[in-house]
């Protein structure tokens, strides 16, 4: 897949935040697929799901960024298994599958939405 997606907008969503995980194919790839305990490399912009405010983008660092699974929040292992490379997947992660309560990690406590492009695999 070539690099040459722009960052996506993530709109601030309207209702309650999901209790479980919510994932939601935005664009669908036709390459390498991924599995539990890989090693990927993608492009992500992640939002609070109250405020809509962004809290991290790789698009804001220019470059895309690599790293194992299992070495991820829950909802990213949980979440990116089974997408394919070229896709662009919109995770919704309620607290417990992120960073768990409030108090500990300065999103603890928040419903997160990341939009995230599936660049390679391996």
């Amino acid at each position: 897949m070539t690099d040459d997606r722009t960052k996506p907008d993530i709109d601030a969503p309207e209702g309650p935040a999901p209790s479980e995980l919510v994932i939601r194919d935005l664009i669908v790839g036709d390459g390498a697929e991924a599995k539990p305990g890989d090693t990927v490399t993608v492009h992500y912009a992640g939002v609070e799901y109250e405020s809509g405010e962004e809290f991290d983008s790789s698009w804001n660092r220019g470059e895309s960024i690599q790293f194992p699974l299992r070495g991820l929040i829950q909802g990213w292992q949980d979440g990116i298994p089974g997408m394919k490379v070229g896709g662009r997947r919109e995770l919704v992660i309620p607290p417990h599958l992120a960073y768990g309560p409030a108090g500990g990690h300065f999103l603890g406590g928040k419903t997160l939405i990341f939009v995230i492009d599936l660049i390679a695999v391996g």
